[in-house]
């Protein structure tokens, strides 16, 4: 499988426009003055984005498949990188917090530990170069009847 990826400069400063196999666009800028204007996330803080997202489709779809009553659904990434360049990330942690009517916490952990070992394959690449842990919360919520999120 192949994967293309096209970055166009469109400034000012170093705002970049960013779409992948044909995909919608982002756009990605730097928060450091005076070349960055802020108007997207820099490019490290994607990396971050990207393994949020890939770890949480795998958990949200696992939890699916186990019938778990998931109302809502969140992971947050928090990242150190070192301090000298090339600054790479050196410790990663991923909350998972799962909303829900009798959420089974072996559920939870079960989806998380197949996403980091078998299915997230950012996270896969980023365990290369840094130490990532985990944590979740299960946040008890009423399920709606015939809610879409709910599968």
């Amino acid at each position: 499988m192949t994967s293309k990826a096209q970055v166009t400069w469109v400034g000012p400063g170093l705002r970049l426009v960013a779409e992948a196999n044909d995909g919608p666009a982002i756009v990605l800028d730097s928060h450091r003055p005076p070349f960055g204007t802020n108007t997207g996330p820099a490019p490290m803080e994607l990396f971050l984005m990207g393994l949020g997202g890939c770890t949480g489709m795998d958990v949200i779809s696992i939890l699916a498949k186990k019938r778990q009553k998931v109302t809502g659904f969140q992971v947050k990434v928090e990242a150190e990188r070192a301090p000298t360049h090339p600054k790479v990330y050196t410790k990663i942690h991923i909350e998972y917090i799962v909303y829900g009517e009798g959420i089974d916490p072996r559920a939870v952990e079960r989806a998380i530990e197949l996403s980091e070992t078998r299915y997230c394959s950012a996270s896969a690449m980023l365990r290369q170069v840094a130490e990532i842990t985990n944590s979740y919360r299960i946040i008890e919520e009423r399920a709606v009847p015939n809610d879409p999120i709910i599968r």
